[in-house]
């Protein structure tokens, strides 16, 4: 492999010196020089072949030293080659003694995971069977709800129909303003449909005392205007729903002044009860003007809410005009209270005489029980024997003797 490139060298320094040698025979035939001339040139050609001769002989020695150097990497190449193979069949060994371990624990591995696996799946069974148990509890609980929600939406129609009948929403109002007022009030605080002396009957009228006095309360609002109210798409039809309001809220306030505010029987004031919070919030918020007409009017409007807290409110006043009313018992009750005291201080004073004479005489009747022992102690040791020498001593002298 080394020799070609040197052989080209080689051949390509011979075309040269071979090329010069053409040059300077025709450079000496064309001057036609003389024959000195030539000699020397004669001379430097034979210079130039043995130049040319020792260049062969450098060549041959050259090709020597390739073919040694091809020799010596032909050798290199099949030893670099012997080491490739071990190596690489150290590799190989290795890499499949690598592979062999590796295979055998990703099998491990494998079953592990497979364990694993069959483990996780099979609590995720039972967590799935736990859920689907559950989901089926939760979808009955639904079906419930849905026919619960039906069964609303029947009884929603229906509270539709009623309140689509004059009588029927009037009866309504009146059940809700019932069951506000039982909740609110004692039973002996108010009347139902009572008659008044201008031959009117109030829905409800509460026994507050002067003042204020008693005050009606009315239930009977007119839906049909806010209804018409509320369904108007056109502003035509709007405005006209917005006057036909004003007309009927305004004629009801004037109605419910004029039958239920009587002088010197009913308080100064009467309440109108709406039986819907909707109402109540269009009123204040699109309607001022109405309200404003019934303060003007003394009619109060209260919602299912406001009305619990005025209920709330006349409850106070009736339990402060109550005791009130006691006041008078209450103090009779305490001066007899007080009387009962003394007396009993007296009688306490007469069992505590009593415990002392008591004492007293206890005292005493130890004192009579300790000397009487005394005497039967000594009677006990007495010797009969000596007492019958023994003259009888006086009668007089023997009492004196035992005291």
């Amino acid at each position: 492999m080394l020799s070609q490139p040197v052989l080209i060298i080689a051949g390509v320094a011979a075309a040269l010196v071979l090329l010069l040698f053409v040059l300077l025979i025709v450079t000496v035939v064309r001057s036609g020089r003389s024959a000195r001339a030539v000699q020397p040139l004669a001379q430097q050609l034979g210079y130039l072949g043995q130049h040319v001769q020792g260049l062969a002989q450098g060549q041959e020695g050259l090709r020597a030293s390739i073919q040694m150097v091809s020799d010596t990497a032909t050798n290199s190449q099949a030893q670099l080659a012997q080491t490739l193979e071990q190596r690489l069949g150290a590799v190989q060994q290795q890499m499949q003694d690598r592979l062999a371990d590796n295979a055998l624990r990703s099998q491990r591995s494998l079953t592990e995971m497979q364990e694993r696996m069959k483990e996780t799946l099979h609590g995720s069974s039972k967590q799935t069977t736990t859920s689907l148990t559950q989901l089926q509890e939760r979808l009955a609980v639904i079906d419930r709800a849905q026919d619960n929600i039906t069964k609303l939406s029947g009884d929603v129609l229906s509270l539709q129909d009623i309140l689509s009948n004059k009588q029927t929403r009037g009866a309504f109002g009146e059940i809700q303003l019932r069951d506000i007022v039982g909740k609110a009030l004692p039973n002996d605080s108010y009347a139902w449909q009572p008659t008044l002396s201008n031959g009117k009957r109030a829905d409800c009228l509460i026994h507050l005392p002067n003042p204020p006095g008693p005050i009606v309360i009315d239930s009977k609002f007119p839906l049909e205007a806010y209804e018409a109210l509320r369904r108007a798409e056109t502003e035509h039809d709007l405005k006209l729903a917005v006057a036909q309001m004003k007309v009927a809220v305004k004629k009801h306030i004037a109605d419910i002044s004029q039958k239920y505010i009587i002088e010197g029987e009913t308080a100064d004031g009467a309440l109108m009860f709406l039986p819907s919070e909707a109402v109540y919030a269009e009123l204040h918020a699109n309607f001022p003007d109405l309200v404003r007409a019934g303060f003007d009017a003394r009619v109060w409007i209260v919602s299912p809410t406001t009305c619990m807290a005025t209920l709330n409110t006349m409850r106070a006043i009736l339990k402060d005009a109550r005791m009130r009313e006691q006041a008078g018992a209450i103090r009779k009750e305490l001066s007899m209270l007080v009387a009962d005291v003394d007396r009993l201080g007296t009688r306490v004073g007469n069992l505590d005489r009593h415990f002392g004479q008591a004492a007293k005489d206890i005292e005493e009747i130890k004192i009579s029980a300790d000397k009487a022992g005394k005497r039967a102690h000594r009677l006990d040791n007495f010797d009969f024997e000596e007492l019958e020498d023994t003259p009888p001593l006086p009668i007089g002298k023997r009492t004196d003797a035992a005291e």
